[in-house]
């Protein structure tokens, strides 16, 4: 007996070779015949096995040939159908040297009926439907009824994950999670049509309502029963549905299509036009849900479309909706949040993850830091940057990160956090969890803002590292508080300058011009924010932009579900690691590529130095060994040499972690459209809208701050 397993799905002639698209819906079917078994018989398995009725559905067998047959005819031979037992018997002929299991595809059609059928009223059971747990039977096209001389089979297991292939995709079987994305119109009801809940159905019928340009009138609806009809009086357009036996699902009955009343009549109520049904209509049928996409978009879109005005409130709602609906809601994160975690950390090994909860369980912290990132910090140069940024989805919160940068000058995300906000237990929690992956050291510069609850952090937690603030955030501070700050050159000069000697003269300067500049740097404490002054070693970080930048790079994922944002910092991780690893290992120089753009601009410069002789015992040691091993591009490849992998779903999560409860946090939300741009500052909105202020200069000497009548020269 020959082993063969009966697949669904159809055939796509792809350029030139054909393929064997898998219906992914339905499991495939494991079966024995042999040169006894008949095509009839062969049938009669498959209409079993996937639970059909043969008056609805026919069957259409094929496969194709061998490999050896295959290298001897041109490459767009189509497959070899199977249609009576002749050719089964060929079919078992050409793999019989084979000593796998063979495929033979399956194509399933539906037959086609026409004429609807009304059921008798008082018909509300079928005796040959088995219960709902076992039952996944697909709807027949418009005009079959379902009675009692139907048969429907068992399944043993519900794969159902995308639509069956069927005429109607978008709704009639909530086993369809693309819900109506195959079509860009949604289909018409048909007697026979199946929906999980009487929501699922009611869902239906609006979103036809919108689409046809109609309304109606529920003439009757209960548990078990529901009927609608047109809301022009004397129209025959109706629909009934009801449950059948013990199952909850809903099975169209008896649907009259026709409307009888005219289409100007019936078009001018829209009742059912909640943003709920207008959220997933957009999302299914009209458009994508970017973060470009703005309600005023929407509403254009809908009112062009199915000719509905929308108005901006309701386009936003709906935007907003239909965004739940492709990101998941936010409610849900929360209670997937314990076991996505698992499965990252079981699919990273040396992942460092925390979660958090209070004592109703509702979430309060969550810290994250990848396998990859842990072991890659040890080739970075011992310099953190810490910064915060806020969310803006329904239980907003704030997205905590730590960066450094790689030898190559790329930015090296180490970790991440969610907290409420940004408060002396929310830092202080953060570096504990991050002191946990970088040890403290005398060695290591955190570089920040001048956030005091990052300070009083850092203070405890690290206390011998060294402290340097954000110089951007700091000139800011100065061009606001310090108006014609003819002396802001100077302060930049002096934050970056190397030799003592030159920040010397250029403080004296700022003092001199300045006093109450000169007193205000001074408060802000010189080690943080001047390089020659810096405990530590800072290198080129000056600023907080590389944290910043991540954050930008997050921008779009911040208003999603924890998870999904969650997610998507993982994806974008993965990406990253395995770019630059490909880059790291074609660089052939023994330093990296960044640094080998530095010195082009410098070597020329570095020819014209003059090099004196010492004597014959001391010589000048090659260039390349003066640099810094965190540059070489040996460092830079073991970096990146660990990749971020996706979650692991082949596993089961263990019970005390899906039974983990994690509520969402107590928000109290204003009323209003949320904020998701940071009000700006008076410095950052001046920037923006003009250029800097000329310094205006004194007509008699030439320096700036005065003018003529108060020149002293």
């Amino acid at each position: 007996m020959d082993q063969v397993v009966l697949v669904c799905g159809h055939w796509v002639l792809k350029k030139t070779r054909w393929v064997f698209i898998v219906d992914q819906s339905r499991r495939c079917s494991f079966i024995g015949i042999d040169r006894k078994t008949s095509f009839a018989n062969l049938v009669e398995i498959a209409y079993e096995d996937f639970g059909l009725d043969q008056h609805l559905y026919e069957l259409q067998f094929s496969y194709m040939l061998s490999s050896e047959v295959r290298r001897k005819l041109p490459l767009d031979t189509p497959p070899v159908f199977v249609g009576n037992s002749r050719q089964l018997q060929s079919f078992l002929h050409q793999f019989q040297n084979e000593n796998e299991t063979v495929r033979l595809c399956v194509e399933i059609k539906e037959k086609v009926q026409k004429g609807v059928v009304d059921e008798d009223e008082d018909r509300d059971a079928c005796p040959n439907l088995v219960p709902e747990e076992q039952v996944r039977q697909d709807r027949p096209q418009q005009g079959v009824e379902v009675g009692q001389d139907e048969e429907m089979h068992d399944e043993e297991e519900d794969l159902s994950t995308r639509f069956d292939g069927c005429e109607d995709p978008d709704g009639a079987s909530s086993d369809d999670e693309e819900y109506g994305r195959r079509e860009k119109r949604p289909d018409d009801l048909a007697v026979g049509q199946r929906y999980e809940t009487k929501e699922d159905f009611e869902m239906r019928l609006k979103i036809l309502s919108i689409a046809h340009k109609f309304d109606y009138n529920v003439d009757h609806s209960s548990k078990k029963l529901l009927t609608v009809k047109c809301w022009v009086d004397g129209c025959k357009w109706r629909v009934r549905a009801s449950i059948v036996g013990s199952s909850k699902c809903f099975w169209v009955k008896t649907y009259t299509r026709e409307h009888t009343c005219s289409v100007t009549v019936r078009s001018q109520r829209t009742h059912h036009a909640t943003h709920e049904v207008l959220g997933r209509l957009y999302k299914d049928f009209v458009g994508g849900v970017g973060p470009k996409v703005l309600p005023n978009h929407v509403a254009e879109a809908l009112t062009k479309r199915y000719s509905i005005k929308v108005d901006y409130w309701k386009a936003h709602q709906a935007l907003k909706y239909a965004r739940e609906l492709v990101s998941g809601m936010s409610e849900s994160g929360y209670e997937d949040l314990p076991s996505y975690l698992y499965m990252i950390r079981r699919a990273n090994p040396g992942t460092l993850i925390k979660l958090e909860v209070d004592e109703e369980d509702r979430f309060k912290f969550m810290f994250l830091s990848f396998g990859a990132s842990i072991q890659g910090f040890p080739f970075m140069r011992k310099v953190v940057v810490v910064d915060g940024t806020f969310l803006h989805g329904k239980y907003k919160g704030t997205l905590l990160l730590a960066t450094t940068q790689d030898g190559n000058f790329n930015i090296f995300p180490v970790a991440f956090a969610v907290v409420d906000t940004e408060n002396d237990e929310s830092w202080e929690w953060f570096f504990t969890q991050l002191h946990r992956v970088i040890p403290d050291d005398e060695g290591l510069a955190i570089i920040c803002d001048r956030h005091k609850s990052i300070g009083n952090a850092i203070g405890k937690v690290y206390p011998l590292a060294s402290r340097g603030i954000c110089t951007y955030h700091l000139h800011k501070n100065i061009m606001v508080k310090f108006r014609g700050a003819e002396t802001f050159k100077l302060v930049k000069k002096a934050a970056t300058a190397y030799r003592l000697l030159e920040f010397n003269a250029l403080f004296a300067q700022i003092q001199e011009a300045n006093p109450a500049l000169h007193a205000y740097l001074v408060k802000a404490d010189i080690c943080m924010w001047s390089r020659v002054h810096f405990q530590g070693d800072r290198y080129n970080f000056t600023t907080s932009n590389r944290a910043e930048s991540l954050s930008k790079v997050l921008s779009a994922a911040r208003g999603k579900p924890i998870v999904r944002l969650v997610d998507d910092i993982r994806s974008f991780l993965t990406r990253w690691f395995a770019k630059r690893r490909v880059n790291a290992n074609n660089m052939a120089t023994t330093l990296t590529t960044g640094v080998e753009k530095l010195l082009e601009a410098r070597v020329e410069d570095a020819k014209l130095l003059p090099v004196q002789e010492i004597d014959q015992h001391r010589t000048e040691p090659p260039p390349i060994s003066l640099c810094h091993h965190y540059y070489h591009t040996s460092y830079l490849q073991q970096a990146y040499a660990v990749s971020v992998m996706p979650r692991d779903v082949a596993l089961p999560v263990p019970d005390e972690v899906a039974t983990k409860i994690c509520l969402p946090p107590d928000v109290r939300n204003r009323p209003g459209r949320p904020k998701k741009i940071r009000i700006k500052g008076a410095f950052e909105a001046a920037m923006a809208s003009k250029r800097p202020r000329k310094i205006p200069k004194c007509g008699n000497c030439g320096q700036g701050g005065h003018n003529r009548l108060t020149c002293r020269a």
